[in-house]
This record gives C-alpha cells, sequence and structure tokens, in this order.
C-alpha cells in the first residue's frame, strides 16, 4: 500500500479529519502528525491532494419540518397492548407520556448524514443523547427535557 493509500485510509478513520479535508478547514502538517503513517511532509502533501478530490460537503437543503415531543420515556414492557413507539431499538422503545425526556423529530429531506450531522453538533455542545435514530425521512434525537428546546435549535441548522 502507498503511503498516499495509508493517509487517505487514516484520513477515512477519522471522521473529524475526513470532514475537515471536505470543508478545508485542516492544518494539513498538524493533521499528518495526528496520523502518523509515515513521513510527515510527504504524508501533507498526500492529505492535500486527496482535499482536492474529495467532494463538496453535502449540505441539507432546509426543508425538513422540525418538531419537539414532551414527555417520551422507554415503554412499560409489562404493558398490555400495542403503543405505537416514536423510536425502538433492540427491546427499547421510547413512546410519548411515559417520561421527562423529550424527542426532537425532523421530518422530510433527513438521513442518516443528517443525523451524523446533528450528533457531532450535540457532541461539541455537550448535550447527552439518550437515543437517536433515523429511517424514511425521520429523525429522532431523545435527550433530557431541559436540552430540549436548544436541541431543537441544533436540529434546525443542521438539516
Amino acid at each position: 500500500m502507498t503511503l498516499a493509500a495509508r493517509a487517505r485510509e487514516a484520513a477515512r478513520a477519522r471522521p473529524f479529519v475526513y470532514e475537515g479535508l471536505r470543508a478545508g478547514v485542516i492544518n494539513y502538517s498538524a493533521a499528518a502528525r495526528l496520523l502518523d503513517v509515515g513521513d510527515e511532509e510527504a504524508v501533507a502533501a498526500a492529505l492535500r491532494r486527496y482535499a482536492d478530490e474529495l467532494p463538496d460537503r453535502d449540505l441539507s437543503d432546509g426543508s425538513a419540518r422540525v418538531t419537539m415531543h414532551s414527555g417520551l420515556g422507554v415503554q412499560d414492557s409489562e404493558s398490555d397492548g400495542a403503543v405505537e413507539g416514536l423510536l425502538t431499538v433492540g427491546e427499547t422503545t421510547y413512546v410519548q407520556d411515559a417520561g421527562s425526556l423529550t424527542g426532537v423529530a425532523a421530518t422530510g429531506d433527513v438521513d442518516a448524514r443528517s443525523l451524523a450531522r446533528v450528533l457531532g453538533r450535540l457532541d461539541a455542545e455537550g448535550v447527552a443523547v439518550a437515543a437517536a435514530g433515523v429511517a424514511d425521512g425521520r429523525l429522532l434525537i431523545v435527550v433530557e427535557r431541559r436540552d430540549g428546546p436548544d436541541v431543537v435549535r441544533f436540529v434546525e441548522e443542521a438539516v
């Protein structure tokens, strides 16, 4: 494997480096030191060439509708009857009127990349996420109640 190929692979293995390359905001020498795959100057040059080949960042067109849902909680496993959940992962289903969590939903032009942008922003803001998912043009982030209004704003900005 060539040095350039190793540098590309290492950049893809660290999403923040890859996104920095796509956005054109990365310090190539610092990235080369971080990736530690060979001679720093050669790796920095390889990263510059790689950045030139990457597609522009795919930003949404802002057509998603964002709403907030209060009172989310985990469905009681003892309950009889079908309850329509907002998000199910494995055995855990989040439903309305079952707790003190808040769900922030986006519908429309959303996909896994939208979810990645939202989660990255929430991580940068220090917001703890209880659960998250995306499917069929719907995205849901479950957070503590006090974080709900801020998360609405962050989701609106990301989608």
